[in-house]
């Protein structure tokens, strides 16, 4: 377990504060066939933390949070080296299989994607391919879940109709749904409002700052805003490398390096 000492004082005792990391990355590289798309990265996740990933198109966001599921293993002609540790395990050890990762580690994606199947059956579905068969624990995880995503009051008496009737920000919030009924550890998302009209976008934020008490969020943004509002750190990308990773606040009021101030004030990306 990684840990760094905080010190505080508290009637007039020193607290002393353990910080967790749900990840550890060490000295990553990627490398899609020539092109090196990730240099030498280095991240301390904390763990129950909204983590924001900035940076402009193509700077590595996306690549980066899909290597911590292991999705970037789909794509062809990969290469990685260094180290990503999950909670200490390396995940990309043989002893480590991708599905347990996977369940883990639960992701939303950019545009809505829910499955062509009822809203109920959105969320049955995955437990249903991890074995629990099980009607009511499946119905009472249903709405657990919806209620999670605040959408149950929203959807409760069309549960069984089609999940496409939902408007995008409902079907976003279903997406999230989907992934707590599996009971992640953490949350990846993948700029999940980049598609939805600004209340939908409201509504997710708003769900985002509760998730955070129970889950540890990464999410890459587009959203400068967005990213202030929600994030408690933010790791800012350019050109495949971490260029500054602090607290959210010192990110966007003293950056330390003049590229992050640049990008964040507009004069480039």
């Amino acid at each position: 377990m990684a840990l760094t000492a905080v010190n505080s004082t508290k009637n007039n005792q020193t607290v002393q504060q353990e910080e967790v990391l749900v990840y550890n990355t060490k000295n990553l590289n990627l490398w899609y066939g020539d092109h090196h798309a990730l240099k030498n990265i280095n991240l301390g996740i904390k763990e129950k933390d909204v983590t924001a990933i900035i940076g402009p198109s193509g700077c590595g966001k996306s690549t980066y949070i899909k290597t911590l599921n292991r999705m970037i293993d789909l794509v062809p002609g990969v290469k990685t080296n260094g180290t990503i540790e999950y909670r200490e395990r390396d995940i990309f050890s043989k002893d480590f299989l991708v599905e347990e990762l996977r369940t883990r580690v639960g992701m939303v994606f950019q545009k809505p994607n829910p499955f062509p199947k009822s809203i109920y059956e959105n969320i049955a579905f995955g437990l249903k391919i991890h074995g629990i068969k099980n009607k009511q624990i499946i119905t009472e995880t249903v709405e657990k879940s919806l209620r999670g995503a605040a959408l149950w009051d929203e959807v409760k008496d069309r549960i069984h109709e089609p999940a496409y009737g939902l408007s995008g920000g409902q079907q976003q919030r279903l997406c999230i749904a989907r992934c707590l009924a599996l009971e992640p550890d953490v949350i990846l998302m993948d700029e999940p409002t980049s598609a939805l009209d600004p209340v939908s976008t409201l509504k997710v934020e708003e769900l985002i700052q509760e998730l955070k008490e129970k889950y540890s969020i990464i999410i890459v943004t587009h959203n400068m805003q967005q990213a202030a509002r929600i994030s408690d750190k933010t790791a800012f990308f350019l050109n495949g490398e971490v260029v500054e990773f602090d607290a959210t606040d010192t990110i966007f009021n003293s950056p330390a390096d003049s590229r992050t101030d640049d990008y964040i004030s507009g004069r480039f990306g």
